[in-house]
């Protein structure tokens, strides 16, 4: 009974990971004011796919997470943890 009901359904469930870099993505993606078709683009995703990432059911290559926080002008932590790191 410890499964989530994505994969009762038989969909992939959300790793909690995924779904944490997908709302920190989001977050800062609308903070600065970018569409996210824009963002996709330039990460080389399309923006369905970005949609997902957003929602935590996408995972997201260290490369595209590194593409993105130079896109939004991030310090590398910034979609990895709440928490700056120095």
């Amino acid at each position: 009974m410890g499964r989530d009901m994505g994969s009762v359904l038989g969909f992939p469930g959300i790793d909690p990971a995924d779904a944490a870099i997908g709302r920190r993505l989001k977050h800062w993606r609308q903070s600065r004011g970018m569409a996210l078709d824009d963002l996709a683009g330039k990460i080389g995703m399309t923006p369905e796919e970005t949609r997902l990432a957003e929602a935590g059911r996408a995972h997201l290559t260290s490369l595209q997470i590194g593409t993105a926080t130079q896109v939004l002008h991030l310090p590398l932590w910034a979609l990895q943890s709440d928490t700056p790191v120095y």
